[in-house]
């Protein structure tokens, strides 16, 4: 039965209430034991939802700066004003940024232009359709740091309107083409979702919580590095994968006459999507020589936002009213924060102290290491928001995984991935799954058969080429601080 929004807000206060009523583990400042109590209740918060992220980490922060001003001796650990340090991190306005590019390939209708034109180039089977879903998806992921508004803006009208348009309905005939697209969009994009930095903004959430718990950092060009070898050959098998689940009945397509028809209604290109197009190929230039050019990813990404409105591709009124942008801002700087705010008061320093002395697998570290990456992708299936799996799960896997002795860099690296693929294993486990499963071409059986095996099977890929791959650029110096 559905918890109501008072038994929400119910559980929500009673968590952090019984933390502050308990004494302090031994070796924990009571700032600290008080500061984690709020940080649950946020994790929880996060996943039962009773008011939308940006509402619940306002309230944690404000909780948060409330508890450390009223606390004995927290200010000896950590200041009230680190609770809004997460909103001063390159970082969270990379992101945000990052999202005006996104939303000016929906308003310019360059995103569609790009799509019929390579459905027209390459779109005359369905295999091929879903090659095309799957390069059009890595064109547009660097740009779209929201995976929902990419796939379920951009790719998910156009895949279900080619569905449409070869005569397949959800009711009538799912199996006679839109099954296998609309189940392609989902899988691709949860892929395409980790091969950038800026695919997808829980991304550099888990970067941010990791690195302090770790050591280990990414730029942008690192992160790319790292995931290409095993992303795109991942990427290069998914739409074969969805083939051989859920094979289409139809396997011709007229696909040059659906591309006309959706090209004559876009019309000519016009300034914005030529402006756009050249602004989207510097910023990825710029992210990808940002250190040769002596700037960061966060500077690249304010002056193409800057620069968008400058040449009137958006206005500041679209960006005002880019909901998933102000809303990511506001809650992934509030996460951030209070992940600060727990590493100053030497949370983390304690769980792993705690971890070391009760959890032993000897000298075999690259055992933990596997145990570790697998119990990330199998936890996915309790999780229906990637950003939720990254808050409550990331900073517990990196600090289990380093008090076992697992390779620092290679848990690393691999837990930043798997946030993403993991979500393969269910239609809810991210914002596009219930987009393009809403469409009802899909049924639960074969989503989550197709799921399982390319979830695990990444996983496998990343345990194997992605290891010997990644070790490789480490040798190099190519990866790291």
């Amino acid at each position: 039965m559905a918890l109501s929004k008072a038994q929400k807000l119910a559980i929500l206060v009673a968590i952090p209430t019984i933390v502050f009523l308990l004494p302090a583990p031994e070796g924990l400042s009571l700032i600290a034991w008080r500061l984690f109590g709020l940080y649950l209740a946020t994790i929880v918060g996060l996943v039962i939802k009773p008011y939308g992220e940006p509402v619940i980490l306002l309230a944690a922060v404000a909780a948060s700066a409330a508890t450390i001003g009223n606390t004995e001796g927290a200010k000896e650990l950590v200041k009230v004003s680190q609770t809004l340090s997460g909103y001063q991190s390159g970082t969270t306005w990379l992101i945000f940024t990052a999202f005006t590019l996104s939303s000016a390939f929906v308003i310019t209708g360059l995103g569609k232009r790009i799509a019929y034109h390579m459905i027209g180039a390459m779109g005359n089977t369905t295999l091929r359709l879903g090659y095309v879903t799957m390069f059009l998806d890595l064109l547009l992921s660097p740009a779209t740091p929201s995976n929902t508004a990419r796939a379920g803006g951009i790719v998910f009208p156009i895949i279900n309107s080619v569905a449409v348009a070869l005569g397949s309905d959800p009711e009538t005939s799912p199996k006679k083409a839109g099954r296998y697209l609309l189940m392609n969009v989902y899988m691709v994009v949860k892929t395409t979702s980790y091969i950038f930095l800026t695919a997808m903004a829980p991304n550099a959430l888990a970067l941010s919580l990791m690195a302090p718990i770790l050591g280990f950092n990414m730029n942008w060009i690192q992160w790319f590095l790292a995931a290409s070898v095993p992303g795109l050959l991942c990427l290069f098998i998914i739409p074969f994968i969805c083939y051989l689940i859920s094979p289409p009945e139809m396997k011709k397509v007229d696909n040059k006459e659906i591309a006309r028809k959706g090209l004559e209604e876009l019309g000519p290109i016009t300034f914005r999507e030529k402006a756009l197009a050249v602004l989207f190929v510097v910023a990825l230039f710029g992210w990808i020589f940002a250190d040769f050019l002596n700037v960061n990813a966060t500077t690249v990404a304010l002056i193409t936002m800057v620069l968008c409105i400058v040449l009137s591709i958006v206005s500041w009124d679209d960006i005002r009213k880019n909901k998933a942008g102000w809303d990511t801002l506001i809650w992934y700087g509030g996460i951030i924060g209070m992940s600060s705010v727990l590493e100053k008061a030497k949370f983390f320093e304690w769980l792993a102290d705690t971890l070391s002395k009760n959890l032993n697998f000897g000298d075999q570290g690259t055992l933990a290491l596997m145990v570790i990456l697998l119990l990330s992708v199998a936890v996915r299936y309790l999780f229906a928001s990637g950003g939720a799996y990254v808050a409550a799960m990331v900073p517990v896997f990196a600090t289990v995984g380093k008090v076992a002795g697992a390779p620092v860099e290679l848990l690393a690296i691999g837990l930043l991935f798997s946030n993403s693929y993991g979500g393969s294993v269910t239609h809810y486990g991210g914002g596009p799954g219930p987009i393009t499963f809403g469409a009802g071409y899909n049924d639960i059986k074969s989503w989550w058969t197709a799921g399982a095996i390319i979830a695990f099977g990444s996983l496998i890929i990343h345990a194997t080429v992605g290891m010997a791959w990644w070790n490789y650029l480490l040798g190099m110096g190519w990866l790291g601080n």
